[in-house]
């Protein structure tokens, strides 16, 4: 039977019982549209946590630390270990080596340390953190009240929101409005002029032998607001609830815990930092650059380690979600299956005539794969745009609710090409699946019988 004959023939048989076929292909569609939102549920969770996160600037950001010796207490080394590289100082001479690597942007340090915050002649304890000049165009800075700082080195400070509530009723009064900083600035022992500078790396001859600390105050004016902590727990920024410019901070000298650990380990004229931020250009060169920090001697971390584990949870999501919405097309299956079995019924006469006719078991058997086939076809497509349509609904209701609670909107249903190619696919191969029993028995009748049928 030719082929334009097979699908003619099809399409007329699936006329004739419209109402029928209609319920049991807008099953088919029911099943893949369930599938599709499932699938693009995940798909668009990932999406969305993928985007903040790469706006953020941490996929791009590499955590720089001093390699510790955790074996400790004298405990000899195993037999079977080998021996590790020397840990080195997290000095100056250090950060200019990180900046010379290729492909690197910038390296600085992390500035952060516990201080009181008067305002209106209250004091206040809470942790002031250094921010680069760069992470203006962070993506924790996108809802600001307010404006990032107006410069490098000048005296405003961002406040995190929740600090705001602290200092006010109303957040939105304290932009413009000045906070009085006091802090420890830390003075090396018979310095007259200067001390050592974490950033620039200037130090003086006697920064190693000890350090006294001196109170000091410093003016800042509230320049802007954020709902977030930037990069909290990462990237130096963590339980920052204060933020002021980086040359800022560095300029304060203000004492730190690596302070102490200096003058424990007598580094004379080179002081160290506790830890250093080195950005990649992009977050393709990360593992290159995390790799040759590490041969270098120190300890380096990067949100490229902890996303490993959140691809696989995101696998398994998926998968679990792709399980789940299979389950209403399982059961459309179950339709094709009854109607095509019922067409078996009725058309036993037609089918005794096309054998009669010298149809060939396997044209009887195309036959019905191919009313099978459109079936899956039809409801695939028609599932692809319901599951859309139920997509964009949750995500514009999502949306709305986000918008009463002062949170920006969110796309949480995603819909690629290669879901909307699969769905329709794994609809037509389910569909035809459904189709080889009736397709089986179809082709099984002896036409002698099937022509006495009533």
């Amino acid at each position: 039977m030719k082929a334009g004959d097979l699908g003619e023939l099809a399409l007329r048989n699936l006329r004739e019982a419209l109402l029928r076929n209609s319920l049991t292909t807008l099953g088919v569609a029911v099943g893949v549209a369930s599938l599709v939102a499932m699938l693009s549920l995940g798909v668009g969770l990932q999406e969305l946590a993928s985007k903040r996160l790469s706006q953020s600037g941490l996929f791009n950001t590499v955590v720089v630390t001093p390699r510790t010796n955790l074996r400790g207490l004298g405990r000899p080394r195993p037999a079977n270990s080998s021996p590790s590289r020397a840990s080195r100082p997290l000095d100056e001479g250090a950060r200019q080596e990180m900046e010379r690597l290729p492909n690197v942007v910038e390296v600085y340090p992390q500035i952060r340390f516990f201080t009181e915050v008067r305002y209106a002649g209250n004091p206040y304890t809470t942790m002031v953190a250094g921010m680069p000049a760069s992470a203006r165009g962070n993506g924790a800075f996108d809802g600001i009240q307010g404006s990032f700082f107006s410069g490098p080195t000048a005296d405003e400070a961002i406040l995190q929101i929740e600090f705001a509530k602290e200092l006010s009723d109303h957040p939105s009064t304290l932009l413009g409005e000045e906070l009085v900083l006091r802090y420890a600035e830390r003075q090396a022992l018979g310095a007259q002029t200067g001390v050592s500078d974490p950033v620039n790396g200037d130090s003086d001859d006697g920064a190693g032998s000890g350090f006294s600390i001196v109170p000091r105050e410093k003016k800042l004016r509230i320049a802007g607001i954020v709902e977030t902590e930037p990069a909290a727990g990462f990237g130096g920024f963590g339980s920052g609830r204060v933020l002021i410019p980086l040359e800022v901070a560095a300029a304060l000298r203000a004492a730190q815990v690596n302070d102490l650990r200096d003058v424990v380990r007598g580094t004379k004229g080179k002081p160290s930092y506790a830890s250093l931020t080195v950005r990649a250009k992009s977050p393709s060169q990360v593992e290159g650059i995390e790799t040759a920090i590490k041969n270098m001697g120190f300890s380096a971390f990067s949100l490229l380690d902890a996303t490993r584990n959140l691809r696989l949870f995101f696998a398994v999501f998926d998968l679990l979600l792709a399980i789940f919405g299979s389950l209403a097309l399982a059961v459309a299956t179950l339709g094709i299956i009854n109607t095509l079995a019922m067409a078996i019924l009725e058309r036993r006469r037609e089918i005794g005539v096309l054998k009669a006719l010298g149809a060939a078991d396997r044209d009887v058997k195309q036959l019905f794969f191919v009313e099978a086939g459109v079936m899956g076809l039809l409801g695939g497509t028609l599932g692809v745009g319901f599951g859309w349509l139920i997509g964009r609904a949750v995500t514009w209701g999502t949306n709305i609710y986000l918008r009463r609670q002062n949170l920006p909107p969110a796309h949480v249903f995603s819909v690629p090409w290669w879901l909307v190619l699969g769905a329709i696919a794994f609809a037509i191969i389910v569909s035809l699946a459904a189709g080889l029993y009736p397709a089986s028995r179809a082709a099984r009748l002896n036409p002698v019988e099937a022509l006495r049928y009533e």
